[in-house]
């Protein structure tokens, strides 16, 4: 990956992120007319944008259980020991994992915060002994399994403060 380049973005930008944020097969002329640039013009400050990496992806956001993946399980981990190499290891090996969607080293009781998706409470069980159970720098873990998607997204706010 690239390293990432510091850029700053002005209100068009941000209009032209907020609408890709929505729909990011919006076109470059619909986007352009509604923030009063050409086409060309947006092209450019995409173009721009994904090259500093402000915009990450361009991805389809799917409904886990449409595509039997039906169970959202939240995960508190607690580590042994935070020497770099473990906790190294340890991010990689969750990262790895296609079924973390999102994994975060937080501050606090708990040392890393998994959100995974799985089909059955079975495959959870091998998912939990293959991550945490033969980790031996994994000291314990708390296991979430949420009753109802309420909200799911990655959309950030923009806003100028």
């Amino acid at each position: 990956m690239p390293p990432k380049k510091s850029i700053q973005l002005d209100d068009f930008d941000l209009a032209i992120l907020d609408q890709l944020q929505i729909n990011n097969r919006t076109s470059l002329q619909e986007i352009g007319q509604s923030v009063n640039l050409s086409a060309a013009a947006v092209q450019r400050r995409v173009r721009r944008m994904e090259d500093a990496r402000v915009i990450q992806s361009n991805a389809a956001i799917v409904d886990p259980a449409s595509v039997g993946r039906p169970i959202t399980i939240i995960v508190e981990v607690q580590v042994d020991s935070e020497h770099a190499d473990l906790m190294d290891s340890a991010r990689s090996e969750f990262a790895a994992a296609p079924e973390v969607q999102q994994c975060y080293y937080v501050t606090g009781a708990a040392d890393f915060i998994l959100v995974l998706t799985v089909s059955t409470m079975e495959e959870y069980e091998q998912l939990s002994r293959r991550l945490f159970l033969e980790n031996k720098n994994v000291r314990h873990f708390n296991t979430f399994v949420a009753m109802n998607r309420v909200k799911a997204g990655l959309r950030v706010p923009l806003s100028r403060t």
